[in-house]
């Protein structure tokens, strides 16, 4: 059996990731077939993109024919399944997603529906069974505007009324353009957020627009307060009392109605409606007081509620707005204004002093400082200046230098710039983290999975127990009207209102709070583990180094002057193109400092062990102890290897030069810690990081002296990418959960196995941006305490919030079963908590660094 390795995307273009269910139905189909044995998703990844991997037999079928079954099936399936990430208007809370969920799955052809209170719908479904089109007419149906709607291959999204399954192929034929400019008033541009008149409410519209639900409620608090008060004086009929708590019940029963009709009309079935019917069932006995409470309350929570959980959406709304709509477009020496959706790769674009930039993209013209806050949550201005090739398409490369490279969002400093475009505006790295972090939001945590499962049982639970109350009387002495009014009082108090909203609401303040620092957060599971780890480990090269070798000693021996036997280095390393090599050169002409330094010529390589040139009438020799060894006689002393031992014990790469027969010195190089390693580690076992293991393909003696210099409690060296993910395996075997530190490139395998992936310098990355748990954009150590800081404050307030739902649940359903609580209590209580939940997770929008 052979094996043969073929990219996931390549054969189905339109999915999100490896776990989706459109790679295992490729799979089935595959399997099976004549002359493959298996089929699987590959455990590594090649530049982080996921792999399928093949075992066939090569007698049977060759791997064109494979390649051809594999790229058939996969375009069979893309036609047949669709991915679709919509945004909506109207979805009011956590209970109302959970609704819409619901009738999303009802409609024939659609497979998955995950929705939540930020009105994001995440939907896979069968192109021949449903479509777009059908699926926005249910969701209408719903009493649901949708807004805005993107397929699995875009980045951006596409207003409403396009079909996005087509929009690609539209916008190659040019001819959206046009349509946005017919219908300016209902659709973006891409990238673009809502105008005034469309801002998300999921509040209910009325007569005093998205307010009225809280107008309402407090016109229903004021009556009610002026009707508790006029019943206590002698002189004024209790008709004026009771007229008034009949106002009240109307303005705070409107929504609460509502919502009951429409639910119950759909066969749905919420807290709407249970509440409804305490509040005429405390009429019915005369406690109209008590009623107009419990509708005042209840109102009013969901009025602030809506308000809270808009708060939190608004801040990941925030990130689309911080592209600009235009850009000053150059073009044969003059510049003209432009939408960012008219600009190419290749285009030249001005930006001015202190403005935003409106494309990913290089310097080509100028100097200036950046700030980069916005998208890589970086504190202080970054220092751009022009690359070095003007002319060179930078559209494919992705080791663009800092200096260089910038991003849309990011405001200009007080220069001028020209810059090259290297990314379209669908795909710039703001569109990308915009919809990666609306996707987030559609992406349930573990405790929000647990939480639904538990409302699952325990609303027809309470529905069983109020049921049996309700006959109390016949157990009991009591009148019927006693035994009414005590099931009502436990109908108030179990509710689940505070559950229901405790978790998504801490999850969504989560991620928009990461986002606006930098950091991805790639929804609620990622957020919850994180906030757990004990274990991190590290990638060496470019994580906790700089992942650039420097010139760290120049050791003379014998007679020669340091200068010399800089001059002499540099002009032999000169010659080869080796990463060491070019670090000697670049180092040591700048300690040299202009010195003339002469030619030197054929250069010959031993692979793995150095390097020997000529220079003027001498044989120089460049190279490790191994080097000299098989040369010839002239063996170095053992004073001298001894000295490079040494260096090499203190984690340097040591090169010892030889002049003809003569030993004249020793350089060594070290790829430096990063300035912010050593705090940013101290940091992290202050916040309650127990290990911190360094994984890295260096020797152990390197790997010992960089983990002693930066305060890591473990390094692991000497080992290859895949001994890499053995080590992750092992560690989770030791520590229950892991995560994984690294560029998300080349560490991909071992960030799969990991619990949590986490990628730096990801705004320079398409592929750290797609295959990470979490991205941080900006290439910065320091962030990483800020992102675990966040998830640890993130999880103790989910457990909070969960202590206090079920906690008031546990105290009230006994309380009012008792009669130790009415239902005035309980719905002061009830709503009381739902509301402290809600504020208690919006604390997250204001974590601190």
């Amino acid at each position: 059996m052979k094996k043969l390795k073929m990219k996931i995307p390549v054969i189905l273009p339109q999915v999100p990731d490896e776990k989706d269910a459109c790679v295992n139905r490729l799979i089935n189909k595959l399997n099976g077939r004549e002359g493959i044995d298996n089929v699987h998703v590959s455990d590594k990844k090649m530049d982080g993109v996921p792999l399928l991997c093949f075992h066939y037999d090569p007698d049977i079928i060759s791997i064109d024919r494979i390649q051809h079954l594999a790229e058939r099936t996969g375009a069979e399936i893309t036609e047949k399944y669709g991915h679709l990430l919509i945004e909506v208007n109207g979805i009011r809370h956590t209970r109302h997603a959970r609704l819409v969920e619901k009738k999303l799955l009802d409609i024939d052809g659609v497979l998955e529906a995950s929705a939540n209170a930020g009105g994001m719908i995440r939907l896979e479904y069968d192109k021949r069974e449903t479509s777009f089109e059908g699926i926005s007419a249910k969701l209408e149906k719903e009493n649901l505007k949708v807004n805005k709607s993107s397929s699995a291959d875009e980045n951006g999204f596409a207003p409403a009324e396009k079909n996005p399954e087509n929009l690609n192929k539209k916008k190659a034929k040019g001819k959206e353009e046009q349509k946005h400019k017919d219908n300016e008033v209902q659709n973006h541009k891409e990238g673009e957020s809502h105008g005034a008149g469309e801002e998300h409410s999921h509040a209910h519209g009325g007569i005093f627009g998205k307010n009225t639900e809280l107008i309402f409620a407090i016109i229903c608090g004021t009556l009610l307060g002026i009707g508790f008060g006029l019943s206590y004086v002698e002189s004024i009929p209790d008709w004026v009392s009771l007229s008034l708590y009949v106002g009240a019940y109307f303005f705070g029963g409107y929504f609460t109605a509502k919502e009951a009709i429409q639910t119950v009309a759909k066969g749905g079935f919420e807290i709407d409606f249970l509440m409804l019917v305490a509040a005429i069932g405390a009429a019915a006995l005369g406690e109209w007081a008590e009623g107009a409470l419990l509708l005042f309350l209840f109102s009013l929570g969901h009025a602030l509620e809506h308000y809270a959980m808009e708060k939190a959406r608004k801040s990941i709304a925030a990130l689309a707005d911080l592209a600009p709509k235009t850009a000053l477009l150059k073009k044969d020496g003059k510049t003209e204004e432009v939408g960012i959706e008219k600009l190419s790769i290749g285009d030249i674009i001005v930006v001015k002093p202190n403005s935003k930039i409106s494309a990913d993209g290089v310097v080509v013209n100028g100097k200036s400082s950046v700030n980069q806050a916005p998208i890589t949550g970086e504190s202080v201005p970054v220092d751009k200046i022009p690359v070095e090739d003007t002319s060179r398409d930078y559209s494919a490369d992705d080791d663009i230098k800092d200096e260089n490279r910038v991003f849309a969002g990011t405001i200009n400093g007080n220069n001028t710039l020209e810059i090259k475009v290297i990314k379209e505006a669908k795909d710039s790295t703001l569109s990308r983290l915009v919809k990666l972090v609306n996707e987030a939001q559609t992406q349930k945590s573990p405790t929000q999975l647990l939480t639904d499962k538990f409302e699952k049982y325990f609303v027809p639970s309470v529905l069983i127990l109020v049921g049996i109350l309700l006959f109390a009387f016949l157990v009991i002495d009591e009148p019927f009207s006693a035994s009414f009014y005590r099931a009502m009082a436990v109908l108030v108090a179990a509710s689940p209102c505070a559950l229901a909203i405790s978790t998504p609401s801490a999850v969504l303040s989560g991620v928009a709070r990461a986002a606006r620092g930098g950091v991805l957060i790639k929804g609620g599971r990622p957020l919850e583990d994180l906030g757990v780890i004990t274990a991190l480990a590290f990638d060496k090269t470019g994580t906790l180094t700089e992942g650039k070798p420097k010139l760290t000693d120049v050791v003379p021996l014998g007679d020669i002057e340091e200068n010399e036997l800089l001059k002499i280095a540099v002009a032999v390393e000169n010659l080869s193109d080796h990463p060491l090599a070019k670090a000697v050169v670049r180092d040591g002409k700048e300690r040299l400092k202009g010195t003339d330094i002469n030619d030197a010529s054929d250069l010959e390589a031993v692979l793995g062990k150095g390097i020997k040139a000529s220079l003027g009438k001498d044989k120089i020799y460049i190279g490790n102890l191994d080097l000299y060894e098989d040369l010839d006689e002239a063996k170095p002393p053992e004073e001298i290897s001894n000295k490079v031992k040494e260096l090499e014990g203190g984690g340097n790469t040591t090169m010892l030069i030889r002049r003809n027969k003569e030993y004249i010195g020793i350089i060594a190089l070290m790829d430096t810690p990063r300035e912010a390693a050593k705090e940013t580690l101290k940091k992290l076992k202050e916040i309650g990081i127990k290990r911190m293991i360094m994984l890295t393909g260096d020797n152990q003696k390197v790997a010992d002296a960089v983990a002693k210099e930066i305060g890591l409690t473990d390094a692991w060296g000497s080992l290859l990418p895949e001994e890499k993910v053995d080590a992750i395996k092992k560690l989770k075997e030791q520590e229950s959960k892991v995560a994984m530190v690294g560029d998300g490139v080349n560490d991909a395998p071992a960030m799969a196995n990991s619990t949590v992936g986490i990628a730096m310098g990801a705004a320079g990355s398409d592929v750290a941006l797609e295959t990470a748990d979490i991205a941080l954009m900006a290439d910065k150590l320091e962030t990483l305490p800020f992102a675990i800081g966040l998830s640890r404050k993130a999880k103790t307030i989910i457990k909070q919030n969960l202590w206090v739902s079920l906690g008031i649940v546990a105290l009230l359903i006994p309380s009012t079963i008792m009669g130790w609580a009415n239902i005035g209590i309980a719905v002061v209580i009830h709503e009381g908590s739902t509301l402290l939940v809600v504020f208690n997770a919006l604390r997250l929008l204001a974590y601190k660094k």
